[in-house]
């Protein structure tokens, strides 16, 4: 399992995030768009980004979206629409800004896998259903997502309260 114990989240790559107080240090809460203004934005990306000095986007919604869909029809809107617009953004700020989407039960809903190191989110309706977030998000490359981990402690404890988000350096 990787760790993220720095603040580079906050600059750049693709970050999924539900924690408020780490929130708070990126974004005021005028300043996170909703996923239809993100997408909406995928066609004339803006010169600055309303967040960490113009280096951030925060986007919120993308909980809502995952719970109203099916597992089939979440995994299939994450593998495509939601993945070509993260990649999008990726490559109109050539890497050098953060995508942070906020999901303020994620500390609930978004578990692992320990023997495979997967990542998954809990349906909110029924508990058995588990969506693959990390594959279809990071389509392979979920190795190298890292838990944002934010504590004072020198071994803060990875599954514990320290662990406020998971953090991607570049989908590809």
């Amino acid at each position: 399992m990787n760790l993220q114990h720095d603040s580079v989240w906050r600059r750049r790559g693709c970050s999924l995030l539900w924690d408020s107080a780490a929130l708070s240090t990126v974004a005021k809460p005028s300043d996170v768009v909703s996923l239809r203004a993100f997408f909406a934005m995928t066609d004339d990306w803006p010169a600055g980004l309303p967040s960490t000095s113009g280096d951030a986007l925060v986007v919120a919604g993308v909980e809502g979206c995952l719970d109203v869909l099916s597992i089939d029809d979440a995994t299939a809107w994450l593998e495509t629409d939601l993945k070509h617009a993260v990649l999008a953004f990726q490559d109109h700020y050539a890497g050098q800004a953060a995508l942070i989407l906020w999901l303020p039960t994620g500390r609930k809903r978004i578990g692992m896998a320990t023997a495979t190191e997967e990542y998954f989110w809990t349906s909110a309706t029924a508990t058995a259903h588990r969506l693959a977030i990390g594959r279809c998000l990071w389509a392979g490359a979920e190795s190298d997502a890292a838990r944002i981990l934010i504590s004072d402690a020198p071994q803060a404890n990875p599954d514990g309260d320290a662990w406020v988000g998971l953090y991607h350096p570049r989908i590809s």
